[in-house]
């Protein structure tokens, strides 16, 4: 893989500069009374390209963009796409949240460095990264706000969000135990008395403390079931999905019951709970067909909204390496081929970091004005 090739960034650097400085060095001497920007070097300029290399790394976005803006030889080595490539990838599996809007085009990361020199890296970064996409992303054209308030009009007091996945029971912290337990984070504003089917009502709780949303948890299997295959590593055969006969060459193919049928009818959006710890080895394939049964079109719009909670029992600061990336959890699951707006977002289970992410982005995805 050459996607973190640093290599290939300084070589091309070192060439780009040596062929630059020869090119300003004879326009001077043929124009020696005219005044060029570039006709004298700076310090940063003059240093080797592998230094000047290394002091880039260290810059953010925002600085590398802003240092681009300072002359013509800095506007060229900014625009580099190895240098953007470089930085596209050495930062994608650090990014704690992608979504529908922002997931970058792998493919052109697996195409050789030789093969594709005219990609736009640097706006594939802008575009992609937490941090520069809001912004870099345009203001919503006025019928997008307009569409939204008529959405808000249309939705129920309480929208209501069907929960599953292997996160909610592989893990040693149980992610929904510690949301009904952590007032500070999720105040638990009630639990309704009604039924969706024989399924129960679920638990709401308290956004900002002042948007009420309802989780109805969807298990695999009964409790006892569940705990007991946690402590011996094994897998469950979910009783929520039936697995079809004719099943597709790449992977199983999967139903819902007809109980979950109306669960699914019922809700306005879905939390699908991933396990991210690298060392559990998670089946995404299963996972990708039984993500897409519970997304049907025949059970609702594709319109509603998916939050992909990529979810470890704990993370010790500044620890690496020890969770899937949700850049690589989006394509393992191909969420790109979903017709739902999703969102993947890296959460904690101990400490309920980065749910509160999620679930806002959830909730504006349900038209509600945060």
């Amino acid at each position: 893989m050459e996607w973190g090739n640093d290599s290939a960034v300084r070589r091309s650097l070192r060439q780009f500069r040596d062929k630059y400085f020869i090119n300003s060095r004879n326009a001077a001497s043929k124009n020696a009374e005219g005044e060029d920007e570039d006709a004298s070097f700076g310090l940063l300029e003059s240093l080797p390209a592998d230094i000047q290399f290394h002091i880039m790394t260290f810059l953010s976005p925002e600085d590398l963009c802003r240092l681009g803006g300072t002359c013509r030889y800095w506007r060229s080595v900014v625009r580099d796409p190895l240098l953007w490539r470089y930085f596209l990838f050495r930062d994608m599996i650090l990014w704690p949240s992608i979504d529908h809007t922002s997931m970058p085009h792998l493919g052109a990361l697996d195409t050789p460095l030789h093969e594709d020199r005219d990609q736009d890296f640097m706006a594939e970064y802008l575009r992609s990264c937490p941090a520069c996409r809001r912004r870099w992303r345009p203001p919503r054209p006025a019928y997008g706000a307009v569409a939204s308030f008529l959405q808000s009009l249309l939705l129920s007091a309480e929208p209501r969000f069907a929960m599953f996945g292997p996160g909610l029971e592989q893990l040693e912290v149980s992610l929904m135990t510690k949301l009904m337990h952590s007032p500070h984070v999720l105040p638990v504003a009630g639990i309704p008395q009604r039924q969706i089917d024989g399924v129960g009502s679920g638990i709401s709780f308290m956004f900002n403390n002042q948007h009420r949303f309802n989780i109805l948890t969807l298990y695999s299997t009964n409790r006892s079931e569940r705990e007991r295959a946690r402590v011996n590593q094994q897998s469950l055969r979910s009783k929520l999905f039936v697995q079809q006969e004719d099943g597709q060459a790449d992977g199983p193919a999967y139903s819902i019951v007809p109980q979950i049928q109306e669960v699914c009818r019922a809700v306005d959006g879905f939390i699908y709970v991933a396990n991210a710890e690298i060392q559990r080895g998670a089946r995404r394939e299963e996972e990708e067909s039984q993500l897409q049964a519970m997304l049907d079109s025949a059970w609702g719009p594709s319109s509603r909204p998916l939050l992909v909670l990529s979810c470890v029992s704990r993370e010790e600061p500044g620890s690496t390496g020890t969770r899937t990336p949700c850049v690589v959890l989006a394509r393992q699951l191909n969420l790109q081929n979903l017709q739902n707006p999703w969102m993947v977002q890296d959460i904690v289970a101990e400490s309920l970091m980065g749910v509160l992410d999620g679930v806002g982005w959830l909730l504006g995805g349900c038209g509600v004005r945060l």
